[in-house]
């Protein structure tokens, strides 16, 4: 099996700054500590902002590897790499996310001494479209769950986890990489409410109702014992091999479970937190209380979801009313 577009690029990014010289590998590896250390970034945005420094450089050097320096960065050399990107069938959104990172890169370099004038503050992100995030009907998601629950009631493990995944995902609104981190410490039974480490390493306290409570307790009472491993830790969700489940194995979970559902979209673990979040604001929950469920850090990005919502109340209101 071939590998996907955007792990072909990951790896030929990876063999390019091998090529680079090696202050500039050292430079890199410096920009990567402030990323991860400093700035507290994801090791998800960590990469994908390291990838597009390395590809912003490669393209400055003519595509020789050798003969780049973070010295020949410049507004003309910036405009040039993301005009390449467009070329190449960058998505408006894609270019909007490595214009910040090229922004981030240039004021790093201008702090460490690397460049002298930051080029990128003059640089235009193009406007991103908003496109309103896929949801389930309540029936769907019950469907969903429903499926989730008959597939663990011979108690197999993996059922068990399954379940208590895809109930956990929908109660709390969580991503799914703060799932995978939830470690046993970080669930409190009697409040209902785990400790989730969100982006930025910023913590929040969030809820969770009885049908998740009861898939935990199952998961835990007898599933995870059979999966428990000296790799296991104290992580809360396990793979088969005992480790920490990885995000990827949850959205392949998702998705299974998910083809159970009537008329289903194709929905993953943030299709579930979109679904959580619209579900919450239908119910009347006010917006900041759903902004800090599920740890937006501005209010604007919350406000998606009252789009969604305003645009189901539309639907039902041009398919039920006599005058619609």
């Amino acid at each position: 099996m071939s590998p996907s577009p955007a792990r072909a690029r990951r790896a030929d990014l990876v063999r390019l700054r091998g090529e680079l010289p090696d202050d500039v590998r050292g430079s890199l590896a410096a920009y990567e500590r402030h990323l991860a250390m400093e700035r507290s970034l994801s090791p998800h945005t960590v990469r994908a902002y390291l990838g597009d420094a390395v590809s912003l450089l490669v393209h400055l050097s003519g595509g020789t590897p050798a003969d780049a320096t973070v010295e020949s960065v410049d507004l003309a050399g910036l405009r040039s790499w993301l005009a390449a990107q467009h070329a190449a069938g960058a998505s408006r959104t894609t270019l909007a996310r490595r214009t910040a990172a090229a922004r981030t890169f240039t004021a790093w370099a201008v702090r460490a001494g690397l460049l002298g004038e930051d080029h990128g503050l003059r640089l235009t992100a193009p406007r991103r479209h908003r496109t309103l995030p896929t949801v389930l009907r309540p029936d769907q998601a019950r469907a969903a769950l429903e499926a989730a629950e008959a597939a663990a009631e011979q108690n197999d493990p993996v059922a068990l986890r399954d379940r208590a995944v895809v109930e956990l995902l929908y109660a709390s609104g969580v991503r799914v990489a703060e799932l995978c981190g939830l470690d046993l410490d970080d669930v409190d039974y009697s409040q209902r409410v785990i400790r989730v480490l969100g982006k930025g390493s910023r913590e929040r306290t969030v809820p969770f109702g009885i049908p998740a409570e009861r898939a935990l307790r199952q998961w835990l009472d007898h599933g995870r014992s059979a999966l428990v491993s000296d790799r296991s830790q104290r992580a809360l969700f396990l793979g088969a091999r005992g480790g920490r489940l990885d995000p990827r194995t949850a959205r392949r979970v998702v998705h299974d479970v998910m083809g159970a559902v009537p008329d289903p979209a194709d929905t993953g673990p943030h299709g579930l937190r979109h679904s959580a979040a619209t579900h919450l604001l239908e119910g009347g929950a006010d917006l900041r209380t759903v902004q800090e469920l599920l740890g937006h850090a501005t209010l604007a990005t919350t406000q998606l979801y009252t789009h969604v919502t305003v645009e189901r109340l539309k639907a039902i209101h041009d398919r039920t009313h006599p005058r619609s």
